[in-house]
């Protein structure tokens, strides 16, 4: 299990209403759509992702403000907050306490317009876009909480790096390095044309490759 990572989508979060009660609703995460830059790499989420959470009950999951702990407006557990998955993506449904009145005001007035989710990555693949741009998809995840966002943080890329650096073998200082640089989509570059990319090694690992070769063909 990775560092906890967060993700924001554009898709309007909203006012709900049912009955007596009133709640906070939207989309925290859509399937299936590139996200902007992350820092040398964008990420869609897979259809499947949320499965392992869905099939456990959705676990300890809550919905916080602005993913701050002091704006706690529910949770799984205390069936104050109810999560769908349904063919555009993760959709949730808060019903927030008296006191926190103020942010159901707040999304009714549209200050608040975006959804957030965080998770911690269990599977993810890696290939381009078909620019060439390196791209992650989430596999499967363990989803932390869902949140109401009005001033979405640059998502940290560094859980993603990581990833990254152990998908190619690479260490990885350089793989941030070339992120840095906007470089990554030389892990991915085709050398012959058609066909998958060619295997590249980097630092230590390149330096043995190397070493090898120096060695010459008839080397035990």
């Amino acid at each position: 299990m990775t560092d906890t990572e967060r993700r924001f989508t554009k898709v309007p979060v909203e006012l709900r209403a049912s009955s007596d009660r009133k709640m906070i609703g939207g989309y925290a995460a859509v399937f299936n759509r590139q996200s902007s830059n992350l820092g040398g790499f964008v990420e869609v989420v897979d259809p499947a992702a949320f499965n392992a959470s869905r099939g456990d009950g959705w676990p300890d999951v809550i919905a916080r403000y602005n993913h701050d702990d002091n704006m706690l407006l529910g949770s799984t557990g205390g069936g104050t907050l109810r999560l769908a998955i349904d063919g555009t993506g993760l959709d949730y449904e808060v019903e927030p306490p008296k006191s926190r009145s103020d942010i159901l005001e707040l999304v009714q007035r549209g200050d608040v317009r975006k959804s957030s989710f965080a998770f911690r990555t269990i599977e993810d693949e890696w290939g381009t876009t078909d620019q060439g741009f390196p791209m992650r998809t989430l596999v499967k995840v363990r989803l932390v909480d869902v949140a109401p966002v009005n001033t979405p943080a640059y998502p940290d890329s560094t859980a993603g790096l990581r990833s990254l650096a152990a998908h190619v073998g690479a260490e990885f200082d350089e793989v941030r390095s070339l992120a840095e640089r906007d470089e990554l989509r030389r892990f991915f570059r085709r050398s012959d044309g058609p066909g998958p990319a060619e295997k590249k090694t980097f630092g230590p690992a390149a330096r043995m490759a190397l070493l090898a070769r120096k060695q010459g063909p008839y080397q035990p």
